[in-house]
């Protein structure tokens, strides 16, 4: 399970006195706790990667805000979390094998952008961003 790889990592950050790790995982472990929580049972695999999924979409939005303003400071903290975050992940799928496993799945030209996302994320959950997926469909159905 992520949940214990995530609180050894955490111990370890803990014990080297790594600040920046050290709240990554605190936010990543009480976000793991708090659906499980909310759940009422232990989390499924593919919901623990949905929720990391979900940290580092937010990490990027903050990237990108920090980008537009310019605070090479935070652009340096935010790509440290986002490697951090993208360690517990499966390894990502290039947009090559998003391709063909898409036109593999029966996604083709002049299909709804809809009816090819509903075939997509399934397919691809925990094997791809959504961003990439989505931008990978359109260059399909295009």
């Amino acid at each position: 399970m992520l949940k214990t790889e995530v609180f050894e990592q955490l111990k370890t950050a803990m014990r080297e006195k790594d600040t920046l790790a050290k709240g990554v995982l605190s936010l990543l472990k009480s976000a793991l706790d708090s659906a499980e929580k909310e759940k009422g049972a232990a989390l499924t695999a593919e919901e623990e990667i949905a929720i990391i999924h979900r940290e580092v979409k937010q990490t990027n939005q903050a990237l990108e805000g920090a980008q537009t303003a310019g605070r090479a400071d935070l652009i340096e903290k935010e790509e440290a979390k986002l490697t951090l975050l993208k360690s517990f992940l499966p390894k990502q799928l290039s947009e090559e094998a998003i391709a063909e496993k898409l036109v593999a799945a029966g996604v083709g030209k002049g299909m709804n952008m809809g009816e090819a996302m509903k075939i997509a994320k399934p397919l691809l959950t925990g094997q791809a961003e959504g961003a990439v997926i989505s931008k990978v469909v359109k260059n399909i159905i295009a």
